[in-house]
């Protein structure tokens, strides 16, 4: 318990060097998990409408039926760091990144069940939003490009937006290991973005 708790310690450390130093995390030399013109690595969903990656973005658009949609990597990660930008698109825009599994969400745009945006906190089933992202509305950019970074290690997720530490949680559901997903939420009719998306493995 001491060895991952020191080396969690650590690995925040690190990223607040960076985040300090470069004022975001792409100066890190972090692997890329979207090529930006197809979708290896990633697992798509059958009979795909909502998803297109072209000229370096993930594009992300509800159906005319307003299904949801979700894609994972094809890579189960235990602890990782998550590095992407993303761009709200139009109508009500509610996507995020699910945290090894679908039960646990960062959440970019409007929740549902609260109707306001929550970008940068986390969506426990079960729990709904246990604790919320600080001096988001002053952060978040609503027509332009965004940056967020993720860093979950064991049951701690971490989050900073646009270089600012926005949220910490301990989620006692966590799970040890699993995919990487971005979700397209079902009844909503909207789109958004993402690009340059890099995923590093921590263990």
């Amino acid at each position: 318990m001491l060895m991952a708790t020191t080396r969690g310690i650590l690995y925040l450390t690190l990223i607040t060097i960076l985040l300090l130093s470069s004022g975001s995390m792409h100066s890190a030399d972090l692997p890329t998990a979207f090529n930006g013109h197809d979708f290896t690595g990633w697992k798509l969903p059958e009979n795909n409408t909502w998803w297109t990656a072209k000229g370096g973005i993930l594009s992300l658009k509800s159906g005319p039926n307003k299904k949801g949609s979700n894609i994972w990597t094809e890579k189960e990660y235990s602890d990782f760091i998550m590095d992407f930008d993303f761009k709200m698109g139009h109508g009500t825009v509610d996507t995020g990144v699910f945290v090894r599994n679908g039960n646990e969400q960062i959440q970019i745009g409007i929740s549902g069940s609260l109707k306001r945006d929550m970008t940068g906190s986390p969506y426990i089933a079960g729990k709904g939003y246990p604790v919320e992202g600080k001096g988001v509305k002053e952060l978040l950019k609503s027509s332009d490009w965004n940056h967020m970074t993720i860093v979950a290690i064991g049951k701690n997720y971490t989050v900073y937006l646009n270089g600012q530490h926005v949220m910490s949680y301990d989620s006692e559901s966590a799970i040890e290991r699993g995919p990487i997903g971005i979700q397209l939420h079902g009844n909503r009719d909207m789109s958004a973005a993402y690009k340059n998306i890099k995923v590093a493995a921590l263990n």
